[in-house]
This record gives C-alpha cells, structure tokens and sequence, in this order.
C-alpha cells in the first residue's frame, strides 16, 4: 500500500486514536484481517465473527509487527476506533485509489469465469506493468478493498473480481475503485434464489458498466444476450467478444484435443494468431477471449495475447484442477464452487477427458436456487445419471431431487443404444464418505470428477481420492 501514517489514517476513517497510538507511526502494509498473515508494517483490522472475534488478537497482531489496529472498540493495542470496521475499509482502498490516477483499474463480474478470467487478465497486464488481482476469489465487501490496498506508487494495473450477493453491491465495489474497464462474462443461474430471476441477476451484473467513464471501455460477451444487452447501459465505448462473427474479439475453428483443451484462432480487429489453451475445458475458450479482449483494449499485441494465453495454467486452486495418481488414476477438482452452468461445463470437458476409461463423478445438491432448486437438481442428477458413468456419488443434504434426476437419466440411457454402461448411484453423508466410496471402487486408469458447491468441502474429496491408490 501507499505508506500512511496513523493520523491520516484516522482522518480517511474518521476514526479516533487510542491505545497510546502515535500519530506520526506509519503503516506500509499489508492491510489484513488474519492476525496470522501480519508482518512488520502491517495494519490489523479487527471483525468480529460468529466463532472467533479479532479484536481478541489485537495484541498478538501487535507483537508480530503490526503499526495499529483498526477496530470497533477499544483493545490494548495501538489502534483506530471506527464505528464500522467494513466501511472504514472501503474508505481506506478509496482513498489509495485516488492517490492513483495513473493506474488503471479493469473490473471483471459474470455469474461463472470470473475467476478464471482475472487470473488470465492479471497475466496478461504483468506483461505491461505492475498489476496487482485478488488471490484466488477475494471479491466482495472484503476481499475487494483488501486487494486494492496492495496497491503501491509503481501500480499500474488493478484486475479486479467482482461478486454480487444482491442489487447494489456491484455498484457500492466500483465506488471504492471506479472501473476504467469493465468485463462481463455472462448470465447463470449462480445465486438464481437470491435474485429471483435473470433479469435480477444481469441488472446487479450490468451495474459494473454503468460505472464506467465515457472515456471507458466495456467488454461484453456477445454471445449472452443479457449481456450483450448491457451495451446500452454504459455511455463508455463498446467491444464484444465472443464465437459469432460480429464479435470483435473472437476465436475461431475452436478444436479439443483428447485432454478437453481447447486450440483456436484469436481473431481481433488488427490480425489474428493461434492459440493452444493449458486450461481444461471449452468453456475455458469464453475466459481466454474476455481476457483477450481486454488486454486487447489495453494496447497488448495480438501475438503476444495469443503466447501468454496458450503459456497460462490455473493459478486459483480447486478449478478444473487435472492430477494424474501414480498408479493413473485422473482427478479432477473442480470443488471450488458449482451451479447449474458450471456443472454442465464441468460434465461436457469431462466427456472428452474421460473418453475411453471408467469415469466417476461426485457431485452434491446446488444451493441458491430458490424455487427452482428441485427442479434444477433434478435436471443436474438427469445429466449426470446419463452421462455414461460407471459410478456417482451424490453427497450431503438436499440430495432427494439429484437421486430422482440420476435414476430417470440413467433409465433413459438405458433404453437408448447398446453399450451405455448403467452407473453404481449412491447417496453417501460428506466428503469423507464420498472419498471412502470412490477409494474402494477405483482401478488403474479410471477418471473422476469432484463438483459441488462450496459449503460440501468437496475439495476434500479429491485430495483424500489423490493420497489413495487403486484397489
């Protein structure tokens, strides 16, 4: 962060000093609420939570080198007494943020990828200059001032994640670091319960262009209607990525080889050239082109995109994450989180990696879906029932409807053509379980999928399936 002392600090905050704080001391960073991850120059900033409360650790925070703390209340530690602890970090990233007219601040939002494509995007600015992105998905009231203020005096690029729980909360993260970019992916059903419906979800979504400047850029997928409807939101400029033809960023002849990645040619208004994608999956052809597209608004060389893109591995854990065992046995973690879209990226980039070899798959029911959520999960167990598995394991609560889906899926491949293979279907109670049943069923060569969402700690799963060995 940019260096300030505690006095301005508590101005920026409109904060009190206490604890014997000296004005004149200066915090250099990092900025951190993990009392753990303090280093000498550090501010502590104390939230309570539901099991443990930060202000407890304000001493220790201390002792491990921290200037100050930030706090609610008063602790025997030199510190910042703030009314709010989130909103005076806000202030405090808005603040840097405006120290720095010179770096240049590209927002990314969609209800899947967003991830992905601002680690690829990150990748991409370093090639320009200094560029600061979240780790791994630090992307809401938190995380997001969090990352900015990582920011420092040779910033050039801020790639920024942007998460929505609700209307609003897009437009109140731009207020912190305005966008001068702004990327949106596309229009899931991640969070369908929350919002209550699409058009919920892209007027939250669509909330990242309308903060751009007239002298801004937005970069729309053109293949998502929704988004490609937000064109008219924004009064900064306009480009769309996507696989049609009136895309101006786009990829074309898109081919998988027998590991699910993708090859295709980057086409940009000033020339074209090949790319070969690390990155597993073709759902991972959308990320490289909205990162792609962006870069190319940046000023990136078209060749240099298209190097950059075919070099990058996932840098964020537990997405599309491919291990092969020693004895062949192939993981694939995709734990991190899961919707009804991820899931069926996820089953399709499976085909084609599991092609010719037993495939099991773990899931777990989806959550958020609100109304629709049984019969989504219904859809989810028909997919995976018929995706000519040898074996799936549904996990946890709620799992009735996914069961249902998967026996009607499996039927139906049954009564199709010869040669579907019927799949062992069992319901087990965690991720412990679900390792166990996987554990005892796998031969060498087999591949296995583990998808849910993020509160089954599926990831579990696939590292215990990972220290196992065939039977």
């Amino acid at each position: 962060m940019i260096p300030l002392p505690l006095a301005r600090i508590a101005e920026i905050t409109s904060g009190t000093l206490s604890g014997m704080a000296d004005p004149r001391a200066v915090v250099r960073g990092p900025v951190v609420i993990d009392s753990r991850a303090v280093e000498p120059g550090s501010l502590f900033v104390a939230f309570p939570g539901a099991r443990v409360d930060g202000h407890d650790y304000a001493a220790q925070a201390v002792r491990a080198g921290a200037v100050a703390v930030l706090a609610t209340r008063p602790v025997e530690a030199p510190s910042v007494i703030v009314p709010d602890a989130a909103a005076a970090l806000a202030r405090l990233a808005a603040a840097q943020v405006a120290a720095l007219p010179a770096t240049t601040v590209i927002g990314v939002t969609g209800s899947a990828g967003k991830t992905s494509t601002k680690d690829l995007l990150a990748r991409l600015a370093a090639r320009m200059g200094p560029t600061i992105a979240p780790v791994g998905s630090f992307n809401n009231e938190l995380g997001h001032p969090l990352t900015v203020l990582r920011a420092d005096m040779d910033t050039r690029f801020m790639v920024l994640e942007l998460a929505a729980r609700n209307i609003g909360h897009i437009r109140e993260l731009t207020r912190i670091a305005p966008p001068r970019i702004g990327v949106v992916l596309n229009v899931g059903t991640a969070h369908l319960g929350v919002f209550g419906g699409k058009e919920a979800i892209a007027k939250a979504k669509g909330e990242l262009v309308e903060a751009l400047p007239r002298h801004g850029v937005a970069v729309l997928n053109a293949d998502d209607p929704y988004v490609r409807g937000m064109a008219g939101r924004t009064d900064a400029r306009v480009t769309f990525y996507g696989r049609g033809e009136d895309a101006a960023i786009r990829a074309e002849g898109v081919t998988l080889d027998e590991r699910g990645r993708a090859s295709f040619t980057l086409r940009t208004p000033s020339g074209a050239a090949p790319v070969s994608l690390q990155l597993y999956g073709g759902h991972a052809v959308e990320n490289a082109l909205a990162a792609a597209a962006a870069a190319y608004e940046l000023g990136l060389p078209v060749a240099t995109i298209a190097e950059e893109l075919s070099e990058a591995t996932p840098r964020s854990r537990w997405r599309m994450e491919v291990t092969e065992r020693p004895d062949g046995v192939t993981v694939i973690n995709d734990a991190y989180n899961a919707n009804p879209d991820s899931m069926r990226a996820a089953f399709d980039a499976f085909a084609v990696l599991g092609q010719g070899r037993r495939r099991f798959a773990v899931i777990a029911a989806l959550r958020e879906l609100g109304e629709e959520g049984p019969a989504l999960n219904r859809e989810l167990g028909v997919m995976a029932g018929g995706a000519g598995l040898a074996g799936l394991v549904v996990a946890g609560p709620d799992a009735e409807p996914v069961l249902e889906g998967a026996h009607e899926g499996a039927a139906r491949a049954a009564s199709g053509p010869p040669g579907h293979p019927q799949p062992r279907i069992v319901h087990v109670p965690d991720a412990a379980a679900a390792a166990a049943e996987l554990n005892a069923l796998l031969r060498p060569g087999d591949a296995v999928l583990v998808k849910g969402p993020r509160a089954m700690g599926l990831e579990r799963t696939a590292e215990q399936i990972l220290g196992g060995s065939a039977q």
